[in-house]
């Protein structure tokens, strides 16, 4: 679709009232914000008041089916787009100072091509998708992870950067903050290739990326990992790659484009190693990286995921319900959310 025809389509929108209409607060420069898996019964107010992270990346927005233009939580139809879904326990959590990031694709999403530009070839209606999810939540940052074969996805990388471009005109013409970040997977020493082309994309079309979200584990490489020493390496290697792609910023700024995931305790290729775990994000992990954070001035502190913050299950790689490591409930919240 020509990009003429998107705008248009953008523009003949009706903005329903959201939840927020009347605040539209940015989130804080830096933040600490893990992953919420929104396809578990866990209620997001319940877990961001017993853990005290007080925002939350809200996971995943998804179609159904590929080929679809409608965003759905997990791909569900039980779980539109609308404020009966999450409206009242986004409200809760903003009541206590606290506010939600929703988060477009994850793996599920991107290596079955119901990640919305993956699955929806309407540049317009990919940016309808995320004006809907931000005037019905009043949100004003959202989260676009792309993993998988998403990365390499050329034609629907290039539609995510228009939709995204359409959609901060929008917002501008609508004096509505909206701030975007790209999640994408790393190597220790920093982005590769594929993920440097979709930030060399957002920046040929015209799409303000706020915050570039490294997931620093799942490196997949049979090696043993130090994964505070991995994080910092590859930071700093995202720090020059963002030299290059952004020249006329400075340092601080640059810092302050870097995001950090990290998968608690035992991660999904943590099981790998003849004497252990080849990939553990430990406690002591925690705490490094939680003071290292906040002397560099990263933009945003995150983890994967709240339903894993306990210690119900040692030795289990890649939980979706527990770390894998010997810890008290919401330990790593504890430590991690005092680096902001």
């Amino acid at each position: 679709m020509r990009l003429l025809a998107a705008t248009v389509a953008v523009a003949a929108i009706v903005a329903t009232p959201g939840i927020a209409n009347a605040g539209c607060r940015t989130l804080p420069d830096h933040v600490f914000a893990p992953y919420f898996q929104t396809y578990t019964d866990a209620n997001p107010a319940d877990v961001s008041q017993a853990s005290g992270a007080r925002h939350l990346t809200m996971a995943f927005l998804q179609t159904q089916t590929t080929g679809s233009c409608d965003i759905l939580w997990n791909g569900d139809p039980r779980t539109p787009v609308d404020r009966s879904v999450y409206g009242k326990e986004i409200a809760r959590i903003r009541a206590t100072g606290g506010d939600v990031v929703p988060s477009f694709g994850g793996y599920a999403a991107d290596s079955t091509a119901t990640e919305i530009a993956d699955s929806c070839t309407d540049v317009g209606r990919i940016a309808a998708a995320y004006e809907k999810v931000v005037t019905t939540y009043g949100v004003t940052r959202l989260d676009m992870d792309i993993e998988d074969i998403s990365l390499d996805n050329a034609a629907a990388i290039d539609r995510r950067s228009q939709a995204i471009h359409l959609v901060q005109q929008w917002a501008g013409r609508q004096h509505r903050p909206l701030q975007i970040v790209y999640t994408l997977p790393t190597a220790p020493t920093g982005l590769e290739d594929n993920a440097i082309n979709v930030l060399a994309s957002a920046i040929k079309y015209g799409a303000r990326v706020g915050i570039v979200n490294i997931m620093t584990f799942d490196y997949y490489d049979n090696q043993a990992h130090d994964m505070a020493a991995d994080t910092k390496t590859a930071a700093n290697g995202l720090v020059g790659t963002l030299r290059t792609l952004y020249p006329h910023r400075g340092n601080r700024q640059l810092w302050a484009m870097v995001g950090i995931t990290e998968m608690l305790g035992i991660d999904d290729y943590g099981s790998g190693g003849e004497t252990g775990p080849l990939e553990v994000f430990t406690l002591a992990d925690a705490r490094d990286i939680t003071h290292w954070a906040t002397v560099q001035g990263i933009g945003e502190l995150s983890y994967w995921a709240l339903g894993r913050d306990n210690g119900g299950c040692p030795g289990t790689p890649g939980s979706d319900s527990c770390s894998g490591v010997a810890q008290t409930p919401y330990q790593f919240t504890s430590i991690m959310k005092r680096a902001f």
